[in-house]
């Protein structure tokens, strides 16, 4: 895989459940300016919880 460039940074998303479950991507900072929140499962609380972007 290449780096990401400046368009697409690597990002954190932490669960919101508290459990400290983090997944990695990339997001396009040209289409996305704030923070994203998706819905993803959290394997360590096992349900779908919304993940916050951290920086």
């Amino acid at each position: 895989m290449a780096m990401a460039s400046d368009k697409r940074p690597i990002i954190k998303l932490k669960s919101s459940a508290g459990t400290g479950y983090t997944y990695v991507t990339t997001k396009n900072r040209i289409n996305d300016r704030e923070r994203i929140e998706l819905k993803k499962y959290d394997p360590v609380a096992r349900k779908h919880v919304t993940f916050k972007e951290e920086r």
